[in-house]
């Protein structure tokens, strides 16, 4: 049954369980690829440099496949594009198990996996926010919460597989297991849109308002551009994409670099994966209070997690590790709750979808960077360190710009106060009329 409403429920939860394993079968998988880096390192024999670049390729293809991924869903449907996804997430991993070089690696777990990832990843948020309006808090912390759950569960299972299989093996099973990502498509049944005024006049009119064009839909509105704040946003998002994605990527080469047992690594990301979650949790409620701004909450998160990442490396006895990959993941947890609905702060929420595809559109620069820089420093170094550092720098340098944004949206705000009181006193009819 098909409605012309949100339903805020009945087969909406069915949507936001699907979401949930969609979730979990796409971004939690590319968290636990740090698993793989030192095997498909030795195999090949190349440097830490050159091996990153298979991550940085799929963190690239999915951020910068997000406006070609809506672009698809509003041709065809979300479901469709979900399945295709699938279908090319499963493909790469299996074809990479072919082991046939390193570029290939890069084409296959790279580029194929990393747009199978944003074709199944845009569309199921998309569609859990078609289904909901009063409980879409809710459904969407419900939904995303798959990331976290699947990644605890992924850390050890994943380092079990190529214990087990060798990690082309692995590789294998994990492209059988994200197939389930079709699944998970299939049951995303796309809501009927409601009928627009033109349309009721072609249903029970006849004549000249029968032959009125439909408006022309605008799919991104890249004048937004020209928004200073939403600048200073796109460059906080590229400086802290450069640092968020280095730090899964090279906890697990760290923590062998410090010959810790084998399970350790694995134990440290499903930590990571559940302090995350309580990060998204906390930090969402406390936004919803309204305590303080979002973006003043995002400045002090962002600029904590930077410290931590300074930190991690200097003390490095298992224990202290674990304790500051605790705070890491609880902090980048807290950033993941705000940092995308505080584009509602910048661009309203009618330019909420286009602010947000130009938001990833232009993050996908620093997370393509990012770890390969990063891989290049542990060459020159022969310290995994450097890499944290590199990291931490990256986020603290992006909350910056958080502090820019909002100063120029209060000031906005003082003008904008003040030009209506003005008119208050100009006009002071209008007060008592209204």
């Amino acid at each position: 049954m098909n409605s012309r409403r949100p339903p805020d429920g009945g087969y909406g939860w069915v949507v936001v369980i699907s979401a949930f394993f969609i979730m979990g079968l796409t971004a939690a998988v590319l968290k636990n690829f740090g698993l793989f880096f030192l095997d498909i390192q030795s195999h090949f024999q190349v440097m830490t440099s050159t091996t990153s670049w298979v991550t940085s390729t799929t963190i690239g293809m999915f951020h910068l496949g997000a406006p070609l991924a809506s672009v698809l869903t509003l041709r065809f449907s979300q479901r469709v594009v979900i399945i295709l996804g699938g279908l090319l997430s499963a493909s790469g991993m299996l074809l990479a198990s072919l082991d046939l070089s390193l570029p290939w690696l890069y084409l296959t777990m790279g580029v194929m996996q990393g747009l199978g990832i944003c074709f199944a990843w845009i569309p199921a948020n998309s569609m859990v926010s078609h289904y909901f309006v009063k409980w879409r808090p809710i459904a969407y912390g419900i939904a995303s919460s798959g990331e976290c759950v699947f990644a605890i569960l992924f850390s050890p299972f994943f380092q079990w597989l190529i214990e087990t299989y060798s990690w082309q093996g692995a590789l294998i099973i994990i492209g059988g297991l994200q197939l389930n990502l079709c699944v998970c498509g299939a049951l995303m049944r796309p809501l009927e849109p409601p009928q627009s005024p033109i349309q009721e006049t072609k249903d029970n009119l006849e004549g000249d308002a029968a032959e009125l064009p439909p408006k022309r839909k605008v799919i991104f509105q890249f004048s937004l551009l020209r928004k200073p704040e939403l600048l200073f946003y796109i460059l906080f998002a590229i400086f802290a994409a450069a640092g968020f994605f280095i730090p899964p990527l090279f906890l697990v080469p760290f923590a062998n670099s410090l010959g810790m047992d084998k399970y350790w690594p694995a134990l440290i990301l499903s930590i990571l994966a559940l302090a995350d979650l309580a990060g998204r949790l906390l930090c969402g409620w406390l936004a919803n209070m309204r305590v303080v701004r979002n973006l003043q909450l995002l400045t002090m998160v962002v600029t904590l997690l930077g410290v931590v990442l300074l930190l991690l490396p200097i003390n490095q006895s298992y224990w202290a590790i674990m304790v500051f990959v605790c705070l890491y993941g609880f902090l980048f947890g807290c950033v993941v709750a705000i940092h995308v609905t505080s584009i509602v702060d910048i661009v309203s929420l009618e330019g909420f979808d286009n602010g947000l595809g130009l938001f990833m559109l232009f993050r996908s620069f620093g997370g393509f960077i990012g770890p390969p820089a990063a891989g290049w420093l542990v060459d020159q170094t022969n310290d995994y360190s450097s890499a944290f550092y590199l990291s931490g720098a990256c986020l603290i340098s992006s909350a910056v710009f958080v502090v820019l944004v909002d100063r120029i949206l209060q000031k906005k705000k003082c003008i904008e106060a003040e030009d209506q009181r003005s008119n208050t006193k100009d006009n002071p009819d209008a007060e008592k009329v209204n």
